[in-house]
């Protein structure tokens, strides 16, 4: 029977059409996070007077000009900032090598041999000598190294994201820091007062009772007031000296310097500009660059899925050599010129099951991703709706709060008065003191947490932050300190 002609046809198209179906199988879960849990609007109340502008020069909006210097210098040379710019590099690194697998490899080879033998034909010493160009170019059928380049490309990506969330974080924690420290040495400058007007009065009365115009036990009842006074504002002042502390790490100041420079505006409170808020959460959460770095983690996972599966289908892989080579043998020489080309077919037949279990680990870390992510989402929106509801508490409490210290205030104004007058005891006029420090101490904590609530906002709805500024992420450590702060 005559042999068709078209026979060796058929098995080419036989052959395409069988690695097509094989390609066809193999298929990576979807790289999108799911975005229906995120809820489809804020329950809290948004901020009223909010500015549409964007948070990029936010920190420059605020009245007090050195909190955005020390923000600026954190970014600068702040070492989780430089730990994240490696990383960023890494990934990048890993990346390029992972595309490179996609592409040929040419390697050049020279040696030479010195040996000798005295068996027959040729006893004697021998030299041989090489060189040789080797190519060798795994055809990536089943996308086992696309998938792999593309969950590089991914993590790259999130260690971008991940450097801009360490920005972020970075700046709202110096704030928050600086802001506390304000509101201590508030707290300070007023248990001072207190401390002073209390040891006066101390010596007052002691005199008193030394003339025997005064009971014993109200000379005791001073001198205990003067001295728990005291003891509250040593205590007070070591909590400003640890948060100044925590701006030198921060910024990375020395600290003389720094506490120069913190000087000028002791005890006075920054006041944070006021932003709009996107009504819609999903809109919003687009801008949080740690749930950028999640979706990158998802979109990663997913290509490893693919990656793990086409590694259970055959490989295809050609190798090629082209050379020449020259042995000297008792003074004669031969060389000649050498080529090779060796395509190689490996299919998988049996391995226990280790390609299989593979395929189930990367799943089950997709499915890892996944939740990862959706908890990153919750998070993030229970961050957005707390900072909303301290936000609205601590606006509605700074009126009562003014108006209580200002009432005490006067109380304690009327209980001296009445003291020093003999017409009021020691006892009203300790507590009347009190209740006017508790109340100025009050007002100064609801102030500090308001404008820590402006901070945990402006944390919660990224900073400012665009899917864009991924693009201007450091290649080095070094440009950390060139690239403009996220204020």
């Amino acid at each position: 029977m005559p042999r068709s002609p078209h026979r060796p046809l058929l098995r080419t198209l036989c052959a395409c059409a069988v690695t097509a179906l094989l390609a066809a199988c193999v298929s990576a879960p979807p790289a999108t996070p799911p975005t229906q849990d995120v809820a489809s609007q804020w329950t809290a109340p948004l901020p009223h007077g909010g500015q549409g502008a964007g948070l990029s020069a936010w920190w420059r909006q605020f009245d007090d000009p050195l909190l955005a210097e020390l923000i600026d210098a954190a970014q600068a040379a702040n070492p989780s900032l430089a730990q994240a710019a490696a990383r960023i590099r890494q990934s990048r690194a890993q990346a390029r090598a992972a595309g490179a697998a996609q592409w040929p490899s040419l390697d050049a080879r020279a040696g030479i041999t010195r040996s000798s033998t005295q068996l027959p034909p040729d006893p004697g010493a021998h030299t041989t000598g090489s060189a040789s160009l080797d190519a060798l170019w795994e055809l990536d059928l089943f996308g086992v190294a696309r998938q792999t380049a593309a969950a590089a490309r991914a993590r790259a990506e999130g260690s971008e994201a991940a450097w801009h969330d360490a920005r972020v974080s970075l700046a709202a924690e110096v704030a928050n820091a600086y802001v506390g420290l304000r509101a201590c040495e508030a707290t300070v400058a007023v248990f001072e007062q207190d401390t002073q007007s209390l040891k006066n009065a101390a010596g007052l009365t002691q005199q008193k009772v030394d003339a025997g115009f005064e009971a014993p036990a109200n000379g005791a009842l001073a001198s205990a007031s003067a001295a728990e006074a005291a003891s509250r504002l040593v205590a007070q002042q070591a909590d400003c000296e640890v948060l100044v502390k925590q701006l030198v790490a921060l910024t990375v100041l020395p600290e003389p310097a720094l506490r120069e420079r913190l000087a000028a505006g002791r005890s006075r409170l920054p006041v944070p500009a006021q932003f709009a808020v996107e009504a819609v959460p999903a809109r919003l959460l687009s801008q949080r660059p740690d749930l950028a770095a999640a979706d990158r983690e998802l979109a990663a996972a997913a290509a490893e899925v693919g990656a793990a599966q086409a590694d259970r289908y055959p490989r295809l892989s050609l190798s090629g050599s082209i050379g020449r080579s020259a042995v000297r043998i008792g003074g004669d020489n031969i060389d000649g010129r050498t080529w090779s080309i060796a395509p190689s077919l490996v299919l998988p037949l049996f391995d226990a099951g280790r390609r299989s279990a593979n395929v189930e680990a990367a799943r089950a870390r997709y499915d890892e991703s996944v939740a990862a992510w959706r908890e990153r989402a919750l998070s993030a929106v229970r961050e957005v709706e707390e900072a909303l509801v301290r936000l609205q508490a601590a606006e509605r409490r700074e009126d009562d709060a003014a108006s209580a210290a200002r009432g005490y205030g006067e109380f304690l104004r009327a209980a001296q008065t009445q003291y020093r007058v003999g017409t009021g005891s020691l006892l009203d006029l300790e507590q009347a003191r009190r209740q006017s420090l508790a109340a100025d101490a009050t007002l100064i904590e609801v102030r500090r947490q308001r404008v820590a609530a402006w901070l945990a906002l402006y944390k919660a709805v990224g900073g400012g932050w665009q899917r864009s500024d991924s693009e201007a992420a450091p290649a080095t450590v070094s440009a950390v300190a060139e690239t403009p702060a996220t204020r």
